[in-house]
């Protein structure tokens, strides 16, 4: 597989990243085979998270063996230093692994507190004895994210990046780029709003200084890029015009399905339903419009208005009104289908 260079880690990387997220919803003989199937083909950066349930624990079955020839990124969502101490420890006897080649706190809402500093300065500890090779960070905000690269404090930086972007966006790639700091792309395929995989790669393709986690839950999934690879299909005409479409699709405010609004105390899916309007329209509808989804869906109508969901999104949607609109157009869309 082809590489490139990840800021000043100095790791040359694989292209393609395997994002470990969806493998904690498959079977650990399923995940072994698609971890080590991406292994054996080139891959050799893998990322995943202590919060991912066992997510790190599969890839350690899978690649412990092999431990020397990848390069493995995890997170930490811990808020003291005792839970960051705790989450490493945990995450290296499950990865299989004495030490983390890229360190990640996960998506802190700030990074200038005392209480972040504190775990910073235990990352440091962690990064003197060997334990982690390089600090880094994710995030969900804009102004957590400059803050981060400003600041150079961190490696690397993930952040969402696809054909979705923005203008800050590209901006914030390039200061990255500027600041010799490695930029990895989380949500390539916008949540799985962009259903295209090929225009998703050929935009991401574009730049070489930007390392696209695609996330894997099948076998056929990593079969697709692995080809994507091997034959980068071309920014043309045909393909811009699909990324255009796209674009004025789904321009305007949506849910990036990050979870982080979740848990709903009405026990709504609101990741799903705040993409409902999308979701029938751009994947298979039937399975939506089941009595079960049917059923989940109207949940909403259980929203005991808390917006404790507002508060918690990082891309400070509406959520309570979004969910509505949404169940409004359920309602509709359900009736002219069934």
């Amino acid at each position: 597989m082809q590489k490139t260079l990840l800021g000043k880690t100095g790791f040359m990387v694989s292209r393609v990243a395997f994002g470990a997220l969806p493998v904690q919803r498959v079977s650990l003989d399923v995940a072994i085979r698609i971890l080590r199937k991406a292994y054996e083909s080139g891959i050799n950066f893998f990322d995943t998270a202590r919060a991912y349930t066992d997510s790190e624990e599969k890839m350690g079955k899978a690649l412990a063996d092999v431990r020397k020839d990848i390069v493995i990124a995890t997170k930490t969502h811990s808020k003291d230093v005792k839970t960051f101490w705790e989450h490493l420890e945990t995450s290296l006897e499950r990865l299989k692994t004495d030490y983390i080649d890229i360190y990640q706190f996960h998506n802190p809402k700030e990074i200038l507190s005392d209480e972040f500093k504190d775990l910073y300065l235990a990352a440091k500890d962690a990064q003197k004895k060997g334990l982690v090779r390089h600090i880094s960070i994710t995030s969900h905000s804009m102004d957590v994210a400059r803050q981060a690269v400003e600041s150079g404090m961190f490696d690397t930086l993930q952040y969402p990046f696809s054909s979705l972007a923005s203008q800050k966006d590209f901006e914030l790639t390039f200061l990255c780029k500027e600041k010799n700091m490695g930029f990895i792309a989380m949500k390539a395929l916008a949540g799985g709003l962009l259903t295209d995989a090929e225009a998703a790669f050929a935009f991401l393709w574009q730049y070489d200084h930007v390392l696209p986690i695609w996330g894997v839950q099948k076998e056929e999934e990593l079969d697709q890029f692995i080809r994507l690879e091997k034959n980068p299909p071309p920014l043309d005409e045909k393909m811009s015009a699909k990324i255009e479409k796209d674009k004025k699709e789904l321009a305007g405010s949506f849910c990036r399905a990050c979870g982080y609004c979740l848990p709903c105390p009405a026990g709504i899916d609101i990741p799903q339903a705040a993409r409902m309007k999308f979701l029938l329209r751009r994947a298979p509808y039937q399975g939506f419009i089941t009595e079960q989804g049917i059923k989940n869906m109207h949940k909403i109508d259980d929203c005991i208005g808390c917006n404790l969901c507002a508060g918690r999104c990082p891309y400070n949607l509406n959520t309570p009104e979004l969910l509505k609109e949404m169940l409004k157009d359920y309602r509709e869309f359900v009736k002219n289908h069934t």
